[in-house]
């Protein structure tokens, strides 16, 4: 017999002498594959002894004031013959009473990983406040907002961002992916404010391109698990996520998009008063008085006496505007009503620029916005009717984040990557199932085993095993089922097609939205274009939402148009060209090769950029080796039951095999009596 010990918060505590405490602990059990967590727990008694009524605070009796609070998990260790076995912690139960009086403490110990989940709770990506470090520039700490500036330079190039002496690459990137608009591309065709990517300068017919307010931001995977471990003060391993000094293309490059509702971003709430230049002068190109660039006015001439601006809108709604000499504001007025004019001296301001910004609640058209020179000499106006409200606001990363459970988030990337997590040093250390295999030793048990009774039974608990993600609702994802009879991406693994009888089909689902993306083909000659996009619609072509959505990011090269301005009515009524965007990709794009790409399909699917199978699939390089060993027709589960001494029982991790006669086996799990020492162990083939 072995003394078992158990310390709560370092207090020793009374056990029943004959207690029977059985720990089991359990990786990816061959019936329940997607267990990610591989720790245990354990219920079982204590006396009400003076010792323990006063450790539990006499938990029975609730009128006493400052009384232990079981809603709060408390530190505990279990000894074997003095020795550490397990470290958790435990979770007061409830009390059983005999005669009114306290006999038994009923407690459950759980181990660390165990204590992960009830960490996190039901606590919302949302309530990952660190995330909004991210909500600033990086160059002079001004807020990123959804405007077209800042959509423009996200979808182009993106910024790096340093947070607690850390640079992290891009954080956050715009991708080609738009909620509501369709896009193509054909050089041979021009209608105003379609979707067609082909640009050329020019008005009317020629404003096309993707509308600004059809892209949302993303951010990158790595910043979510670093704002998990601030919040709830943990720590992961660089086994998998990475770190300084560490990489993993499969994860690194993959980013969330930052899609919380259907269509366009909303400000979740905030209180917006729009701010924007007004637009749409002609330029003149007399450079007598004055110029219009980029809706700038210069003046090249100190002759003139007087410079007039003057606001004519349609209806009595309140606006605002702000004058700009050379970037400072030199005119300020607030809450107009109606039309207004300002006059500003203009001697001796030779080159000077001026800009003119208004803010507005609501959208305002103005019959006229007048720039006019007192010289009649020279041109004497230039006219703006299309001042509109603008939806910039704020990014707060936290209100744009979809909805998704910090542990279903978690739990769901375990999933993809087969993933394996157990606590080390206070580290939470998460590898493959793969690397956590190989990095076991070796024991021979031969010895210690009860030889009289042992069985050895199948270990294909089913025939066929799907591998797929839960959201597949977009347009082009549907389309692809229609077509080939077949889920985007997903896999129906079965060994041999024959084993119909072996077992049922069991569904391994992600609850990640899996995209189609679609590279265009200039629709003029069907020639291959550089422009891949996503489109987020469902097959009636609406708005969608679906599951969050996982993707790489890839810059590419490619002249489009990006229309940065569209009025009240979403008509786009400005354009210019973008030379570099962000392209959405199922494969890692930065890595090249092609052949050696990683790719969050499950299947071997034909890439969207490429148009070539890519068989670096989640299955083949997480999963397989896993999986094809269980449908082995020469896998087994063996069970046996061994009295383990103590020098393994205190050592072994579950990545170790056991060594019964010369043969190897992985554990799959193993439950031990700490009274009697006896344990009953599942065994897999290492094949």
């Amino acid at each position: 017999m072995q003394k078992i010990q158990l310390y709560i918060e370092g207090q020793r505590v009374d056990m029943f002498k004959d207690e029977s405490v059985t720990i089991t602990d359990t990786i990816k059990n061959a019936k329940d594959i997607d267990k990610v967590f591989t720790e245990f727990s354990k219920t079982f008694s204590l006396p009400a002894s003076k010792l323990n009524n006063k450790i539990f605070k006499h938990f029975y009796n609730y009128d006493i004031t400052n009384g232990f609070d079981a809603r709060i998990r408390v530190s505990s260790v279990i000894e074997l013959n003095d020795l550490p076995f397990k470290d958790g912690f435990i979770k007061l139960e409830g009390v059983d009473l005999k005669d009114n009086l306290a006999h038994t403490y009923k407690i459950t110990f759980f181990g660390n990983t165990i204590s992960l989940k009830n960490l996190l709770g039901d606590d919302q990506l949302s309530d990952l406040s660190w995330l909004n470090n991210f909500n600033k520039k990086q160059s002079d700490g001004s807020a990123i907002v959804y405007s077209y500036p800042d959509i423009q330079s996200y979808l182009t190039t993106g910024l790096n961002k340093t947070v607690d002496g850390v640079n992290y690459a891009k954080p956050l990137q715009v991708p080609l992916v738009t909620h509501t608009q369709r896009l193509y591309y054909k050089t041979s065709e021009h209608i105003a404010d379609s979707g067609n990517l082909y640009f050329q300068n020019g008005g009317g017919n020629n404003i096309h391109g993707v509308k600004w307010n059809e892209l949302k931001y993303a951010i990158r995977l790595e910043i979510i698990i670093k704002a998990i471990e601030d919040k709830y003060g943990i720590s992961f391993s660089a086994d998998f996520f990475s770190s300084a000094g560490t990489s993993n293309t499969y994860f690194d490059d993959l980013y969330m998009w930052l899609h919380r509702t259907k269509g366009k971003a909303t400000n979740g709430g905030q209180l917006t008063s729009s701010t924007l230049p007004v637009v749409g002068w002609a330029d003149d190109t007399s450079n007598t008085f004055d110029k219009m660039v980029d809706n700038v006015l210069t003046v090249f001439n100190s002759s003139s006496p007087t410079l007039s601006l003057a606001f004519v809108p349609v209806g009595s709604d309140n606006y605002n505007f702000t004058v700009y000499r050379n970037n400072v504001a030199i005119i300020t007025s607030g809450n107009i009503s109606g039309s207004v004019s300002y006059v500003m001296p203009i001697t001796n301001d030779t080159n000077a620029t001026y800009r003119v910004e208004m803010t507005s609640t609501t959208t305002i058209v103005f019959t006229s916005v007048t720039w006019t020179n007192s010289n009649s000499a020279f041109p004497t106006s230039f006219v703006n009717t299309s001042f509109i409200k603008n939806d910039d606001f704020e990014l707060i990363i936290t209100q744009q984040i979809p909805k998704m459970k910090v542990l279903d988030f978690l739990t769901s990337i375990f999933k993809m990557f087969n993933l394996v997590a157990f606590v080390k040093d206070n580290v939470i250390v998460v590898k493959t199932l793969d690397s956590f295999y190989s990095s076991g030793i070796n024991y021979d048990i031969t010895k210690y085993l009860d030889v009289t009774k042992s069985q050895s039974n199948t270990a294909l608990p089913f025939r066929e095993i799907n591998f797929t993600y839960d959201g597949l609702g977009t347009f082009l994802a549907k389309q692809h089922d229609q077509l080939f009879n077949k889920e985007w991406g997903k896999i129906e693994y079965n060994e041999d097609s024959s084993l119909k009888f072996s077992g049922g089909i069991y569904n391994y689902t992600i609850p990640f939205e899996h995209f189609k993306f679609e590279r265009l083909l200039d629709l003029s000659d069907a020639s291959l274009t550089d422009v891949q996009w996503g489109f987020c619609v469902d097959d009636n072509q609406e708005s969608y939402i679906g599951k969050p959505i996982l993707f790489y990011n890839a810059l590419k090269t490619d002249t489009i148009s990006f229309v940065d301005r569209v009025d009240a009515d979403n008509i786009a009524i400005r354009q210019t060209s973008i030379a570099t965007y962000f392209a959405p990709c199922n494969s890692n794009m930065n890595v090249t090769p092609f052949a050696n790409q990683p790719s969050i399909n499950f299947a071997s699917e034909p890439d969207e950029w490429e148009g070539v199978e890519n068989l670096n699939t989640l299955f083949k390089d997480y999963h397989s080796n896993y999986i094809t060993s269980i449908f082995n027709k020469s896998n087994r589960i063996t069970k046996v039951t061994a009295y383990l001494p103590l020098r393994i029982l205190l050592n072994y991790s579950l990545a170790d095999r056991f060594q019964i006669s010369g043969s190897s086996y992985k554990i799959n799990s193993i439950s031990t009596n700490l009274k009697t020492g006896k344990s009953q162990i599942e065994l897999l083939n290492d094949l």
